[in-house]
């Protein structure tokens, strides 16, 4: 009975000792529609339409007109990461059964228990900024984009 609760007791500590990255992925989001360098770079185009930027992108935070009344979409994006991570371990109190032998007990005792804790958090901030302007004919004539991170 002992090693059959020790052995389901294992997998059971192995599983508390998950690390900041095992919790970051369970808690990410894998949004395809995530606006990225990488996508802004692939995707957008000059002489792309509107339509197709919209596609590609999404709908911009901010439409806006230049000195010459020529659209301009602007992307602002701004995402915030927190991971933490605790690590908690150690041997719980452990009672030794003794055996009664005559009038006396023999065996038996408490065993000392030892914990402990540690733990870690990180917090990151990105930000993606995305201009297009567009000619007369609606169309993309220029496009930049910065990113930061910290």
């Amino acid at each position: 009975m002992r090693i059959t609760q020790l052995l389901l007791a294992i997998p059971l500590a192995l599983t508390a000792c998950a690390g900041a990255q095992y919790h970051r992925d369970a808690v990410s989001s894998d949004r395809k529609s995530a606006i990225t360098v990488g996508a802004v770079q692939r995707e957008v185009r000059v002489g792309m339409s509107g339509a197709e930027v919209a596609e590609a992108l999404g709908s911009p935070n901010v439409v806006t007109t230049d000195e010459e009344r020529r659209e301009v979409w602007i992307y602002d994006k701004i995402s915030t990461e927190r991971a933490y991570s605790v690590d908690q371990g150690g041997i719980a109190t452990l009672i030794l059964g003794g055996a009664l032998i005559g009038d006396g007990g023999v065996g038996g005792g408490v065993a000392p228990s030892y914990s402990s804790s540690s733990g870690a958090a990180a917090t990151t901030q990105k930000t993606l900024t995305v201009i297009i302007k567009f000619d007369q004919g609606g169309r993309v004539r220029d496009f930049k984009y910065h990113s930061s991170t910290f």
